[in-house]
């Protein structure tokens, strides 16, 4: 658990003096704990730096200096929505991460939020994710746009949001592929489904891409991360097994590298374990001052 990693943080400011060998400890320890060499490397440079000049005196001190540090390599993203038009959101993610889960959850918390929400199957190249979300909208209660598996995944996306228009809904969830024989393959379809998406007249308020990872990946959620980035640029993470989160330097890693915040975290397998991200509760964890 990622509370385990800040009692061993605040555990290591707490055993001797600024010597060279506790910064090679430092950065030693961010490093296991998923940050990469390079932030780890400017993070435990910082703190000898700042630890001189601001000279903290206690282990609270210098688990406040980290975390003032990594402040701004991690951001929240709080969706806002605008009436005029439905709104699109392009849900991306590598299979077995809990995408479509996630879907359904966003339904749930949208739908009680006053939302008419809209789900689409443009996941057509598995016939079980197009079943698998049909199942959530008929426990939901909400429409979904579907055709048969195969089909062109940008002709259930354009008709869906034809069919919202129609019908008034002012959310549309779309499930989109997570694996194709190569990852060219993959790029080049949600390119394209991103092209019929700007072509239907959406801007960028009405039109966002989350991109789902499984917390506790750690160096391939980073990878994930670019790998969407570069085929459709992100908005916003959404985060499944955060309860099972033990480390959280990768979260760090693509704030820094992609800066692309994070708005949700899945903490279960049930439809209201979705919660927006809280960065001052992340960061707190992460450096051990939630560790009384």
């Amino acid at each position: 658990m990622l509370q385990e990693f800040g009692a061993k943080l605040k555990a290591l400011f707490g055993i001797r003096t600024f010597d060279e060998k506790f910064f090679s400890e430092l950065e030693d320890f961010l490093i296991e704990g998923d940050l990469g060499p390079s932030m780890a490397s400017y993070i435990s440079n910082e703190v000898h730096l700042r630890a001189k000049s601001e000279k903290p005196k206690s282990q609270e001190d210098l688990q406040k200096l980290v975390k003032s540090i990594l402040m701004d390599k991690i951001e929240t993203y709080t969706p806002e929505f605008d009436a005029s038009q439905p709104t699109i959101w392009l849900i991306l993610g590598v299979n077995g991460v809990g995408k479509t889960t996630s879907i359904a959850k966003l339904a749930r918390y949208y739908v009680r939020q006053g939302h008419q929400v809209l789900l689409c199957a443009a996941d057509t190249f598995r016939a079980a994710a197009i079943d698998q979300l049909d199942i959530h909208a008929q426990r939901l209660g909400v429409r979904i746009v579907k055709q048969s598996n195969g089909s062109d995944p940008g002709s259930v996306v354009y008709d869906a949001i034809t069919s919202a228009k129609t019908k008034g809904e002012d959310l549309v969830l779309v499930d989109t592929a997570g694996r194709m024989h190569n990852k060219e393959n993959l790029v080049r379809e949600l390119a394209k489904i991103d092209k019929i998406i700007k072509g239907r007249g959406l801007d960028a308020v009405h039109y966002k891409k989350f991109l789902v990872i499984d917390s506790t990946t750690g160096q391939n959620g980073v990878s994930q991360a670019e790998l969407f980035n570069a085929a459709v640029p992100l908005d916003a993470l959404i985060l499944t097994k955060y309860d099972s989160l033990s480390k959280g330097g990768a979260l760090l890693q693509i704030g820094e590298k992609l800066h692309v915040p994070i708005a949700f975290v899945g903490t279960g397998e049930g439809y209201e374990d979705l919660h927006p991200f809280n960065k001052e509760e992340f960061l707190n964890t992460l450096v051990g001052l939630g560790d009384k």
